[in-house]
């Protein structure tokens, strides 16, 4: 049985739990505790020199592996040396399948994950908004907290795509960053689980990534499971009249230009060159 299926049965099994009056609901659970931005940067136990390393290694390995991004694994390896475990471990393992492999094969191998399955999306937002009017506001908010600490996104560019925020969060704000990877939580832990289900060589960095934020809710088990069941949401109507303002309108219409994450032309390819600064020099 597969990770999801396994998600799925113990919704089921808790379910059938609570309506008998008995097992562990979510009346159960204690109340959350309000923490500030600083502890939940930190709650993995890891330090922020770990965090920045960790979304580096992360960013470059999420990357398309055309012949720049491979060129540059030695150096990504070398940094992942010093990092605690498991997450060292985690990250060799995606790192010796991609040195291991041929890099036509990985290319190849990258588009199937990526590019031509939903729920291999590496667009954060899709997840949580679909193809909805929503997520041009989604997408504007993320794009506030790059130009907050100084980062403009390319107009080409959807700034919630996965290796680009982990680029934002190692190489210029790990708060802000850390805020948006929090804020999509239940959406990198369906693309966790579904690495997982198909054996994927970048599980390992999925693992990692998971590893630097604090552990799922049950508000985000409960969004990991619907969205397991149902899929992202999806909406059929126009843009136009819905009040929208320039920024967010052009960001909800490119989500809808690129027709989700199924098909090859959305690829993103690297991520922009000016955003380069946190990267192996």
């Amino acid at each position: 049985m597969g990770a999801l299926a396994r998600l799925l049965g113990r919704r089921s099994a808790d379910g059938a739990s609570a309506a008998d009056g008995g097992g562990t609901g979510a009346a159960t659970l204690a109340p959350k505790r309000v923490r500030s931005p600083r502890d939940l940067l930190h709650a993995s136990g890891l330090t922020t020199p770990q965090l920045r390393a960790t979304w580096l290694a992360v960013s470059w390995l999420l990357t398309y592996p055309d012949e720049a991004t491979l060129s540059r694994i030695g150096q990504v390896a070398e940094l992942v040396e010093d990092l605690p475990e498991p997450g060292r471990t985690e990250l060799r393992s995606t790192l010796h399948a991609l040195q291991e492999a041929d890099p036509v094969l990985v290319q190849e191998q990258y588009v199937d994950t990526f590019d031509t399955r939903r729920r291999g999306c590496l667009h954060l937002t899709y997840f949580s908004h679909g193809d909805t009017r929503r997520r041009g506001m989604a997408l504007l908010r993320i794009k506030q907290d790059f130009r907050a600490a100084g980062v403009e996104v390319g107009e080409q560019e959807l700034p919630d795509h996965l290796p680009l925020v982990l680029e934002f969060a190692a190489g210029h704000d790990p708060e802000r960053g850390a805020k948006i990877l929090r804020g999509n939580r239940p959406g990198v832990e369906l693309l966790r689980l579904h690495l997982e289900e198909i054996s994927s060589p970048w599980h390992g960095a999925l693992l990692a990534l998971c590893g630097t934020l604090p552990p799922l809710d049950a508000d985000d088990r409960a969004a990991v499971l619907r969205l397991a069941e149902e899929g992202p949401e999806e909406e059929t109507v126009g843009l136009d009249g819905y009040g929208l303002d320039a920024d967010a309108g052009a960001l909800a219409g490119q989500t809808f230009a690129a027709n989700g994450c199924d098909s090859r032309a959305t690829a993103p390819g690297p991520v922009p060159l000016d955003l380069l600064r946190g990267r192996p020099s």
